[in-house]
């Protein structure tokens, strides 16, 4: 049984490869009555649909669903996946899981729970002996020496060693056609239960800095400059809502997962696309300067 809703949040769920011809195919339809019927099925699927989501507790029963999203976020990457979904559902007390609200009895969806997406923040200063967290450290200092310059690389190596400023590991994790509006009631949520994490005296959840690891893109003819990477408006965010963080980031890089994953956003693609690259974008950003960031998601977030 699925635990109890802490927000509900509603988005309008997408086909974002019609997204675009939606309503010229609407017209066409209007227009050739004869061939309605025919392809009655086919405009079902370019439908936009309301759908209503709700925030839960993250669960063991959650796993597979965690897991499937971080295993979108590493792709290949040699970061124990499973130990960390183990780790998030430890400390359930921080963070949650999307599914979708009401699901009807007669639902042709296999499974009603679900997980569309989840955010939490995983303190990787308590946990530096856990083999997933030194192996994502790993990971984004490798990635640092091969795609940023050497002062960077070693104030990030100072920041993730030192002790006395715990850095935290900020995920927010979802399907692709979940809207961006979703993550602004996610992330109040939050910051509310680390507000409350720390009034109770839980000093795991106390961070000075949040690490972030987001997907982006970038057009494929573009070259990327030598030094410091292409500027931040030549990559696209897969979650919009993290440029924001980015903005706010006094660490950041950029590194290809172009032979790590078959598609940039895993998702399908149209014909009408450009051509795009996947990359991981890496930001280090101050918790102090977190209600900035979070003033900014009112500002554009908003329904």
């Amino acid at each position: 049984m699925a635990s109890s809703a802490k927000r509900r949040a509603v988005g309008l769920a997408e086909n974002p490869e019609e997204r675009q011809n939606s309503s010229d195919e609407n017209s066409e339809a209007d227009a050739d009555s004869g061939e309605e019927d025919s392809d009655a099925s086919e405009e079902e699927i370019n439908e936009e649909v309301m759908v209503d989501f709700e925030a839960h507790t993250i669960s063991v029963n959650d796993f597979n669903g965690v897991k499937r999203l971080l295993q979108q976020l590493f792709l290949k990457a040699h970061v124990n996946t499973s130990e960390m979904t183990d780790l998030i559902i430890q400390q359930n007390h921080v963070g949650s899981v999307i599914k979708q609200a009401e699901v009807p009895d007669d639902s042709d969806d296999d499974d009603p729970d679900e997980v569309f997406g989840f955010i939490t923040l995983l303190n990787l200063t308590e946990r530096k002996d856990v083999q997933c967290v030194e192996e994502l450290k790993e990971l984004v200092v490798n990635q640092c020496e091969k795609n940023s310059t050497q002062s960077v690389t070693e104030q990030l190596e100072q920041i993730l060693n030192d002790s006395s400023k715990p850095v935290g590991l900020l995920v927010s994790e979802r399907f692709i056609n979940v809207p961006p509006q979703i993550a602004l009631p996610l992330h109040k949520q939050l910051q509310e239960e680390l507000a409350d994490a720390q009034r109770t005296n839980k000093p795991s959840e106390k961070c000075h800095f949040c690490l972030m690891i987001s997907k982006t893109c970038k057009e494929a003819n573009k070259s990327v400059p030598a030094r410091g990477g292409a500027p931040k408006d030549e990559y696209l965010f897969v979650n919009a809502e993290e440029e924001f963080f980015y903005e706010q980031a006094i660490l950041k890089f950029h590194y290809s997962v172009q032979e790590d994953a078959d598609t940039c956003l895993s998702g399908r693609w149209s014909f009408e696309d450009v051509p795009m690259k996947p990359f991981r974008t890496v930001m280090l950003i101050p918790a102090d300067r977190m209600p900035a960031i979070m003033t900014k998601l009112t500002e554009y977030l908003t329904v």
